[in-house]
């Protein structure tokens, strides 16, 4: 592969300086490039072949180069930053095109060529709705996405939905990108990149990181919020209402003998390490064994689905969700208590909480755009029992005796049963993710003129409830909305 040198020369911008447009930026594109497999060189050398220029013409690079000593520049290849974009994008060296050199008499191609050009899509025709992209898991943009999600966890916590949304929907959007972002023009006329978007990400690209999310991570009510959520059962009321009594950690919750924990709480804490530890694909697929052998004992012909990330294609998780339904005559409505005393049993419950169906069919469909769904579940905690499985994405937390072993992992499973005449707009809606079905509500209410929920999608025009067999295959494979 071709040596390539990126080298910031003279920038031109007013009001930056050489150490934030120079040393921060260039480091952070060099490491980016040697990624993807490029050799970089850190010094101008005979070895160099390809000169990276941003916002420089080329005499000014010619100068540069007459000030390094360099006589003959014909030996280089001169290119604009847009070339760098491109080879990125193709995760190889692409051929350098005119529109990418640069030229004499100051005239610089790519810096006046329509953004349709310079990118394999037209930015302004992305959609603002995640359910009309299509994303694959492959995270060009990590580093901004990364810090999007702490600012929008940071604002749930703070119970600012606004502002939370603000940054997830941007990270959605940054996901979908085929190439990773380098500069601000690469974001110009996509959707849902607003003011304090737009700042986090220019102060990634200029400093290789976010101030804004380092603040957060460092502030104790994030901090504290994020221990107390991380517990089975504690949500955002309760982690306030901890917080307000002086409580900062969970050795404070557990030190506090006045507080009362819910059922569901106390087994959080009870199964805390295993429960924020990853769950493996390996792992969900052995209790999705057990789960189907489980519910067929009783109903034969039920259809058992596992949806959430797994069904997405994600390698990890920390719960495994299940869609159940029965696509022949009978139906159980005691299914749910049957399959928990058989695993009562067989010693293999934990934990469980069935809530009871609340559908009405004269409520639906709803018209929130994060509605839950009314369908009867079990919220449970399962005994998986099999050697445990060496993996580097779990918690290991300094409270954990490492002399103790034991031969079986507690995991967070959830059971939904759903009625198959509602089963496709169920698996919809459970297969996510929580930004999918925002958004693909949404598009229905705002462009379609529908309501959508997990039961049913209404017309409203027609003043009528549409009923289908089949989910449409829009989570194809490869390809997930996020």
């Amino acid at each position: 592969m071709s040596s390539l040198s990126l080298l910031y020369l003279m920038c031109q911008t007013p009001g930056y300086s050489q150490r934030k447009m120079g040393m921060t930026r260039r480091t952070f594109l060099m490491e980016l490039a040697r990624k993807k497999g490029f050799r970089v060189e850190s010094e101008l050398s005979d070895s160099v072949t390809h000169i990276v220029a941003e916002k420089n013409s080329y005499p000014e690079v010619l100068d540069w180069l007459r000030g390094q000593g360099v006589g003959d520049s014909s030996r280089f290849e001169l290119l604009d930053i847009s070339w760098f974009t491109a080879c990125m994008e193709a995760g190889r060296p692409v051929d350098s095109e005119m529109k990418h050199r640069l030229m004499e008499q100051g005239y610089s191609p790519p810096l006046n060529i329509p953004e349709s050009e310079a990118l394999p899509f037209v930015a302004s025709k992305v959609s603002q709705y995640s359910c009309q992209r299509k994303t694959t898991l492959n995270n060009c943009n990590k580093k901004f996405t990364d810090a999007f999600e702490i600012m929008a966890e940071n604002y749930e916590f703070k119970e600012n939905e606004i502002f939370c949304l603000e940054f997830l929907r941007a990270a959605s959007v940054l996901k979908f990108l085929p190439f990773p972002v380098i500069r601000m023009k690469d974001i110009q006329g996509l959707p849902c990149m607003g003011d304090r978007v737009r700042d986090v990400i220019e102060e990634i690209i200029e400093e290789g990181e976010s101030s804004r999310a380092k603040e957060v991570l460092n502030d104790e009510r994030y901090k504290s919020f994020k221990q107390f959520t991380s517990v089975f059962g504690v949500g955002v009321k309760t982690s306030e209402k901890w917080y307000r009594m002086g409580l900062r950690t969970l050795e404070d919750i557990k030190a506090d003998k006045s507080l009362k924990l819910s059922k569901m709480q106390k087994a959080g804490f009870l199964y805390y390490e295993d429960l924020v530890s990853c769950v493996s694909k390996a792992e969900a697929d052995a209790v999705s064994l057990i789960v189907r052998n489980t519910v067929c004992t009783f109903l034969p012909d039920a259809l058992v689905t596992i949806t959430g990330g797994f069904r997405r294609g994600k390698k990890t998780g920390h719960d495994i969700d299940f869609l159940i339904t029965n696509p022949g005559p009978r139906e159980d409505d005691d299914l749910l208590h049957k399959v928990v005393d058989l695993w009562k049993k067989q010693g293999l419950l934990l934990y469980c909480d069935i809530i009871e169906s609340t559908f009405l069919k004269e409520q639906m469909p709803s018209r929130k755009v994060d509605a839950m769904d009314s369908f009867q579940k079990c919220f449970a905690i399962l005994k998986l029992c099999q050697p445990r499985v060496d993996n580097s994405c779990y918690n290991t937390s300094k409270n954990i005796d490492m002399a103790e072993v034991k031969d079986w992992k507690a995991i967070r499973v959830d059971l939904i049963i759903a009625p198959f005449e509602q089963y496709a707009f169920a698996l919809l809606g459970w297969t996510g993710s929580r930004q999918f079905g925002r958004d693909l509500r949404r598009y229905a209410i705002h462009e379609k003129k529908m309501i959508l929920d997990n039961h049913a999608l209404y017309d409203r025009k027609k003043t009528l409830v549409l009923l289908v067999r089949v989910e449409h295959p829009c989570h194809e494979e490869g390809h997930y909305s996020v």
